[in-house]
């Protein structure tokens, strides 16, 4: 059981890479108070597990009973993620949120205190619950391992808590990587924030490749 945590562990924190998308949400909410960012945080975690385990427990069903493919989600998933980088490239989110503040502040100018963190998109649900934290790998990880101790009640929970470790840990990484953008400054956030959107479209465009040649191949 030791060595069924250590590899369901393992093969989670690397579909679910946690290192590779903690930057992202840093400069996806740079300039946000600490407070919005654990918001965010905390609720893309809840919200990425109750995911998870809903396909842990009736996902094979859910899908099955829809008619959708793992390669039709992941193809999905790929083009909506390719709309957020393109935003990040473009700076779009940055504009947005400098129209939004100036519709804030046209709204309450009769000396009504308006909060900073009015300006961010809410990112818990989309990218960061999905596709980041419950994307295509890790639902299928999540189906293949629960369907291959199917029966074993031991062997599923010790699946399901390296599961929640994972995510665990994935919560005090995207707190620190949020400090480590703080620290930079905003002129080098700025330009993270342009190299991520490119690193973030390639991966895109891989999801979106992948789904539509399983699609063919199956």
């Amino acid at each position: 059981m030791y060595e069924l945590f250590i590899g369901t562990f393992v093969t989670f924190f690397v579909v679910i890479d946690p290192l590779g998308i903690a930057p992202i949400f840093a400069v996806m909410t740079e300039g946000a108070s600490t407070r919005f960012r654990g918001r965010m945080i905390i609720k893309s975690v809840i919200t990425g597990t109750i995911i998870l385990l809903m396909f842990a427990f009736v996902g094979n069903g859910v899908l099955t009973s829809l008619g959708i493919s793992m390669m039709a989600f992941k193809a999905a998933g790929g083009l909506l993620l390719l709309i957020i980088a393109l935003e990040m490239v473009f700076e779009k989110r940055t504009e947005r949120r400098e129209k939004k503040s100036e519709g804030l502040v046209h709204e309450h100018e009769d000396n009504v205190e308006v909060h900073p963190d009015e300006e961010y998109d809410d990112i818990s649900v989309f990218p960061m619950a999905i596709p980041f934290l419950a994307g295509p790998g890790s639902i299928t990880s999540i189906l293949l391992l629960m369907s291959t101790y199917e029966g074993n009640t031991q062997a599923q929970s010790v699946v399901l808590g390296a599961m929640l470790v994972t995510l665990l840990s994935t919560v005090f990484i995207l707190f620190a990587a949020s400090k480590i953008i703080d620290w930079l400054g905003q002129t080098v956030a700025n330009a993270i924030t342009r190299i991520l959107g490119v690193l973030l479209s390639a991966l895109a465009v891989q999801y979106i490749f992948d789904g539509i040649k399983g699609a063919f191949l199956s």
